[in-house]
């Protein structure tokens, strides 16, 4: 190995994986078909490194390939240049990625042409970083920013994620979250790269092929959303004997969805806490059922400091970040500490979120937390989802306002809260619909919902 090698932990690791599993699958199809062996990943990277030759050492790449075959080999060719990669997500517009792009100071974004091989449209580069890796987040601020990552942190985040839920080379993952996303990349991309863990590449989010793929490709592994295992747990139960373990992250779990997809495919559903700043925090390794939001413990090598009185918490370990770019931010992120936007209960079961300092509402003054509401609505009989957002009040500032799925009336949704809640808590109205817009990564924005409720008139 070169020198630089040698200095970038995920490629000496690599080499490892490669050592002992070379010849054998490292990514799949939906249908079992092998797409590279890990040998073919390294004749990949190293046929690509005359793309990168011209960049100068230091750099940022944008790469924008999705839930592609071609993307870790593009990875490791980068980093063998001593440049610094930009996951970009494949939902993303042309301005978003400019902007992205500017705010990085990247020298080219890489995407995939129409063949086997990638196109490399070259920029001008504001200049270069100190680090081996970038994230793109909208972090608490809600502008976007990227975190700066060195290698050997990324590394610490996949051997916590690995040893904490007991994934292994006999395991296949299958990677139908964007590889683009923390979450995607430090439970799918890394583990492959630096555990030998086989990979299935899936894009697909019908609810049937999902299924089908999980079965065809032998997936032992299932990192998901709550937005696909509900949907998978409305299914007709369908044999998977060789999933084991499945990881839910990106927003809260209901527990309705977690027995029913228990009942139907005899697998829990681990709940994953973790921040595109950090990777892991905390992680539900019990096969008992849990209190909904509930996330178990720390991960391996993290320590939490809990304020029980406000609810905050610090994140200390060694895959936490080196901060923000291009405004840092060290009273939030930096030295080896994290300070999410979270909130969070100490339980014997373990940590439970219990919502976002961002999300609360001011009604009167009083500061109304939406999860403790969503959390009291889904006791109604009907309900599979719900979720609170302020909207402007002449009297009252905000007024608390419910999107709502479900098999239920609004008159029965307001007896419910007249009887079980204090009337300032109550929502003012009831928004029954019949799915929640959630994004790629899982999540929902209050405040675009607010907009949407708001452009009903």
């Amino acid at each position: 190995m070169t020198a630089l090698e040698n200095s970038n932990p995920i490629l000496a690791a690599w080499h490892q994986v490669l050592a002992r599993r070379g010849g054998e699958p490292a990514i799949l199809a939906a249908d079992g078909g092998v797409l590279r062996t890990f040998a073919d990943i390294e004749a990949e990277a190293r046929g690509l490194d005359c793309a990168f030759g011209r960049m100068r050492s230091g750099a940022t790449v944008g790469v924008q390939f999705g839930n592609d075959a071609r993307f870790p080999a593009v990875l490791l060719a980068l980093w063998r240049r001593g440049l610094a990669p930009v996951p970009l997500d494949r939902s993303l517009g042309k301005d978003a990625i400019f902007t992205a792009l500017e705010m990085c100071g990247a020298a080219a974004i890489v995407l995939p042409n129409l063949s086997e091989g990638i196109a490399v449209e070259r920029r001008r580069g504001a200049g270069d970083v100190d680090a081996d890796f970038l994230k793109l987040t909208s972090g608490t601020s809600g502008a976007p920013r990227a975190i700066l990552f060195r290698a050997a942190q990324l590394l610490a985040d996949c051997d916590a994620v690995c040893d904490t839920m007991g994934l292994g080379a006999d395991d296949i993952n299958f990677g139908v979250i964007p590889w683009s996303h923390s979450y995607g990349f430090s439970n799918l991309v890394t583990p492959l790269l630096c555990r030998g863990v086989s990979l299935v590449a899936s894009e697909e989010r019908l609810p049937r092929a999902l299924l089908d793929g999980l079965a065809g490709s032998g997936a032992t592994v299932f990192p998901g959303l709550p937005v696909l295992f509900q949907k998978l747990a409305e299914l007709a139960a369908a044999p998977l004997p060789k999933l084991r373990l499945c990881i839910s992250a990106g927003a809260p779990l209901s527990a309705a969805t977690a027995e029913v997809f228990r009942a139907r495919f005899g697998v829990k559903i681990h709940s994953f806490y973790g921040s595109s700043e950090c990777g892991g925090i905390a992680y539900d390794a019990s096969n008992d059922v849990v209190p909904e939001g509930c996330v178990g413990e720390p991960m391996r090598g993290v320590r939490l400091e809990h304020d029980g009185e406000t609810g905050r918490v610090e994140v200390h370990g060694p895959a936490v970040g080196e901060g923000y770019f291009p405004d840092a931010d060290a009273g939030v992120l930096g030295g080896g500490r994290f300070v999410p936007g979270d909130l969070v209960r100490r339980t014997p079961d373990g940590f439970v979120i219990a919502g976002r300092v961002s999300d609360f509402i001011n009604v009167a003054g009083r500061k109304l937390n939406p999860a403790e509401i969503e959390t009291r609505l889904r006791e109604v009989p009907g309900v599979r989802e719900a979720v609170v957002f302020g909207v402007p009040s002449a009297l009252r500032g905000e007024e608390p306002v419910a999107c709502v799925v479900g098999e239920v009336s609004a008159v029965a949704l307001r007896q419910f809260c007249t009887a079980n809640l204090p009337a300032w808590q109550a929502p003012r109205d009831f928004w029954m619909v019949d799915a929640l817009p959630f994004n790629e990564r899982g999540k929902l924005n209050r405040r675009a919902l607010a907009d949407a409720y708001r452009a009903r008139g």
